[in-house]
C-alpha cells in the first residue's frame, strides 16, 4: 500500500527467478550483473565486457544513465552534457516556460544557439557514483524481540550515519534503500547536477502524438522525447544556476546507432525504474482490485473531468493545468489497465499458488513453522482490519485530492507562517522570514486558476459526500450542513470569496500585512486542517495493522527465497538505477489479433484526425510523409521508422530510459508500457508484456529534418552505418 502511494507522489505464475525464467523478466542491479545475467546476456547478443557496462574506477556505461528530477531516466549523448530523455518526462519543464505568447507545448521549442537554453530551477540530475550492500551493517543492530516501530526506528538511526559516512562532507547525495521488503540494504552515492536547461522539444502534436487515447497503447507513433543539456561550474563540478557555467564533459556518453532494429535483436534497458511490487500476495491483490483501484479512478475521474473542461475551453488555463492534468491523467488510466490486467489474467489465482507452495515449506519442518507459520494469517487479519474501518478508500480518496487539487493543499505549505506569526518577529525582520513564501506563492499561483479550482473542489467535496458513510468524514461536513445546509457548492464559494490561500491578490496583500489572527480562522486552512487531521487519526488508528502487514511481508520475501534456494531472486524496482534485457518481438494480444514489432511514419496519416486535438499532424511533418522525404534517418526499405517494441521489463521512472542495441549504442528511448500488460508492477507476463521506444531515427529526423536543429546533430557520435 505504502509502495503504491509513492508511486503516485513521482505508474501469470511469478517466479522472480533466473533459472527457467525468461532472461526478459526483471530489474537487476548493475553490481550483480557479472555474476547473475552476464551469460545470459552474451548469449543474446550482448557485445560488451561486464566492465564496460559497470565500473566504478573508470568510465562505464553506468556514467551515461543519469536520474532526472527524481522521477524520469534520460541518458548523456554528446561530449557537451546533451540529454535525450521523453517529451513527458521535460513536459513540466516545457509547460513552466509556454504562456501564450510563446506557447512551446504546442510549437515546440529549439534553442540555437547555448546562449538560448532555457533554465529550470529545481531540476537535478544524479549520476550514480557507487553502491554498496550494507545489509550487515543494518541489520547487526535489529534484536528479534523489537516491535516494527522500534526496529524501523534502528533502522533510520543506522542509515543516517552511513549516509553521512559516504556524502564526503555533502559533496555527494546518498540513500540507503531496502530492498525485498526490509531483508536487504543498499548503500548509493549520487554526485547532483543542479543547472539544466532546456535545449530543444517537439510540439505536443509530434511528442504527445495520440494523447490520452494512445496513453499505454500499441500500435503507437508518438515521438515522445525531449532535449537537456547538464551544465556545471568551469572546473566540471555541480553548480547552481550561473551564465558562467559550462556544459558538462562527461565521464562517459552514449554512441548511436543509425541501423535500427531487427525482430529478435539484443535489447538492453538502463533506468531508474520507480516502483514495483511483484512480492504482492493474493490478499493484497484483493485489496487492489475491490477497494485500491476503484476509489483511485472514481476520484481521479472526478478531477480530471471538471480539469478538461476548463482547459478545453481556455488555451491559457490549458497551459497551466497540462503537466498537472497529463500526469494524473497517466496514473489514473494505468489503474484502469492494472485492474483490468489482474483480472484477465486471473493473477489472484498465480499469488495463491505460489502461496499455497509456501505453506508447504514451512508445514514441512517445526523451526519453520515458528518463524513463518503466523504469516499469511497475519496479512489475511491486518488486510481485513484496513478494509473494515474503510482506510483504503479514505486513503486513496484523500491522497487523489491532495493530489488533484491545487487550492487544497495549499494550506499545508504555509503552516510555517503560524509560528513565524507567533515568534513576535517584526519590521525586516518578519519580511525576511516571509519572503520565502512570498516566492512559494508565485510559483503556486502561476499554474493556477481560481474558477478552475473552485470547480475542482466542490468535485471533491461533493463526492466524499456521496460515496462515503457519514462516520468516515472530516468533521467540517459538520460545519458545512449546519452552516450552509449541506450546500457545498455555498460553502466552497464562501472560502473563496473570504480566503487569503486561494487568490494571489489576497495573498500576497496578506503578506505584506499578516494577521496570525485572520490566517488562524482562514476557511481554506480550516477546511485543509480539517482532512488532514481526520485522516493522520485514521492513519494512526491503521497503524497496528499495517505494522503486522508490513512484517508479515518481510518474513514472507524471506521465506520464499529460502524455500526455493537454487532461484536467484531479483529485487522489486525502488527509483535505483537497474538493467533489464530482452529483445525485439511482436506479440499476440488476443484471439487472431497479430501486433508488428515497429511502427511506420505512414501509420501518422492514417490516425491523422484535425478535429480532434490529439492526433492532428503538424503541416510541416504531414508534408516530409507524404514526399517522404526522411533523409538519411530512412530504413532500408526507404521509410521512417516512428516506434518499435522489446521484452524488456520496465516501469514508471524508466520513462526516457535509452534502448541499447549489444555493443551499448543507442538504438531508441523507452517511454510506455502496453495496455495488455498494465498488471505488470504486480506480475510480470512474459507472452503479453512490451516496452514502448520511439526509434532513434524518428527522434534525429525530427531533429534534423522537422525542426532544423542540425548543431544538435552535429554534437552526437555516430556508429558506422551498415546501408
Amino acid at each position: 500500500m505504502r509502495k503504491l502511494l509513492f508511486s503516485l507522489i513521482l505508474l501469470i505464475s511469478v517466479s522472480f527467478s533466473k533459472a527457467g525464467n525468461p532472461p526478459d523478466e526483471g530489474m537487476w542491479l548493475p553490481m550483480f550483473v557479472e555474476r547473475l545475467n552476464y551469460v545470459d546476456m552474451q548469449k543474446m547478443g550482448l557485445k560488451l565486457t561486464p566492465q564496460e557496462l559497470y565500473d566504478i574506477n573508470h568510465s562505464s556505461l553506468k556514467d551515461a544513465i543519469v536520474n532526472l528530477g527524481g522521477f524520469c531516466t534520460a541518458e548523456v549523448v554528446s561530449s557537451q552534457g546533451l540529454l535525450f530523455t521523453n517529451h513527458h518526462c521535460g513536459y513540466e519543464a516545457i509547460q513552466k516556460h509556454s504562456s501564450v505568447e510563446h506557447d512551446y507545448l504546442t510549437d515546440g521549442f529549439w534553442a540555437a544557439s547555448f546562449e538560448e537554453e532555457l533554465p529550470n530551477e529545481g531540476l537535478t540530475v544524479s549520476f550514480l557514483v557507487r553502491m554498496d550492500d550494507v545489509t550487515n551493517l543494518v541489520t547487526e543492530k535489529l534484536k528479534p524481540e523489537m516491535s516494527e516501530t522500534e526496529r524501523s526506528a534502528m533502522i533510520s538511526r543506522v542509515i543516517e550515519g552511513l549516509k553521512t559516512d559516504a556524502s564526503e562532507n555533502g559533496k555527494y547525495q546518498v540513500s540507503v534503500k531496502s530492498f525485498y521488503n526490509g531483508n536487504e540494504y543498499y548503500r548509493f552515492v549520487y554526485e547532483v547536477y543542479r543547472d539544466i536547461r532546456l535545449v530543444g522539444a517537439p510540439p505536443s502534436a509530434v511528442g504527445k502524438f495520440g494523447g490520452d487515447t494512445d496513453n499505454w497503447m500499441w500500435p503507437r507513433h508518438t515521438g515522445d522525447f525531449s532535449i537537456f543539456r547538464i551544465y556545471a561550474a568551469p572546473n566540471g563540478s555541480p553548480a547552481d544556476y550561473s551564465k558562467d557555467n559550462v556544459p558538462l564533459k562527461p565521464k562517459h556518453f552514449l554512441t548511436i546507432s543509425p541501423n535500427g532494429i531487427q525482430p529478435n535483436d539484443f535489447t538492453m534497458v538502463w533506468g531508474f525504474p520507480g516502483i514495483t511490487d511483484r512480492y504482492r500476495t493474493s490478499h493484497g491483490i484483493n485489496a487492489t482490485l475491490n477497494e485500491i483501484n476503484p476509489a483511485i479512478v472514481r476520484m481521479g475521474g472526478v478531477i480530471l473531468d471538471e480539469m478538461k473542461k476548463d482547459m478545453d475551453a481556455s488555451d491559457e488555463t490549458r497551459i497551466k493545468y497540462a503537466a498537472h492534468y497529463a500526469g494524473l491523467a497517466n496514473f489514473w488510466k494505468n489503474k484502469i489497465g492494472e485492474t483490468r490486467g489482474l483480472k484477465r489474467l486471473d493473477v489472484y489465482s498465480k499469488k495463491k499458488a505460489i502461496e499455497e507452495h509456501f505453506t508447504q515449506w514451512v508445514n514441512a519442518d517445526q523451526q519453520r513453522r515458528e518463524i513463518y507459520g503466523n504469516v499469511l494469517q497475519d496479512m489475511a487479519n491486518s488486510y481485513d482490519q484496513l478494509n473494515s474501518t474503510g482506510y483504503n478508500k479514505q486513503l486513496w480518496y484523500f491522497s487523489m485530492a491532495f493530489y488533484g487539487s491545487k487550492a487544497l493543499p495549499f494550506p499545508l505549505a504555509n503552516q510555517g507562517m503560524i509560528n513565524i506569526l507567533k515568534s513576535g518577529q517584526k519590521g525586516d525582520e518578519l519580511k525576511a522570514s516571509l519572503a520565502p513564501m512570498m516566492e512559494a506563492g508565485k510559483e503556486h499561483f502561476k499554474d493556477y486558476n481560481p474558477a478552475t479550482e473552485k470547480k475542482i473542489l466542490i468535485a471533491i467535496l461533493q463526492t466524499f459526500k456521496n460515496d462515503l458513510p457519514a462516520a468516515f468524514l472530516p468533521d467540517i461536513y459538520n460545519e458545512i450542513d449546519k452552516k450552509y445546509k449541506g450546500n457545498i457548492a455555498s460553502y466552497v464559494d464562501m472560502i473563496f470569496k473570504e480566503s487569503v490561500l486561494v487568490d494571489e491578490g489576497r495573498y500576497n496583500a496578506f503578506l505584506k500585512k499578516p494577521s496570525l489572527k485572520k490566517l488562524e480562522k482562514d476557511p481554506a486552512s480550516k477546511l485543509t486542517n480539517s482532512f488532514y487531521s481526520y485522516f493522520m487519526t485514521q492513519t494512526m488508528v491503521a497503524n497496528a495493522a499495517q505494522e503486522k502487514l508490513d512484517k508479515a511481508e518481510r518474513l514472507f520475501v524471506d521465506g520464499l527465497r529460502k524455500a526455493n534456494p537454487d532461484k536467484v531472486y531479483y529485487p522489486d524496482a525502488n527509483s535505483t538505477l537497474r538493467v533489464s534485457y530482452g529483445q525485439v518481438l511482436d506479440y499476440f494480444p488476443a484471439d487472431a489479433v497479430h501486433y508488428d514489432y515497429v511502427t511506420y511514419a505512414d501509420g501518422i496519416l492514417e490516425k491523422e484526425d484535425p478535429t480532434n486535438e490529439e492526433f492532428v499532424v503538424p503541416a510541416k511533418l504531414k508534408e516530409l510523409i507524404l514526399k517522404k522525404d526522411f533523409g538519411k534517418w530512412r530504413d532500408k526499405e526507404g521509410r521512417l521508422p516512428v516506434c518499435f517494441i522489446s521484452n524488456n521489463d520496465i516501469t514508471g521512472g524508466n520513462s526516457g530510459s535509452p534502448m541499447l542495441n549489444g555493443k551499448g549504442e543507442l538504438i531508441g528511448i523507452a517511454f510506455d508500457g502496453n495496455w495488455e500488460a498494465m498488471s505488470g508492477d504486480i506480475a510480470f507476463e512474459p507472452a503479453l508484456q512490451r516496452t514502448i521506444s520511439v526509434d532513434i531515427r524518428y527522434v534525429l529526423f525530427i531533429i534534423d529534418k522537422f525542426a532544423n536543429a542540425q548543431r544538435l546533430i552535429q554534437e552526437l557520435k555516430f556508429a558506422e552505418s551498415n546501408y
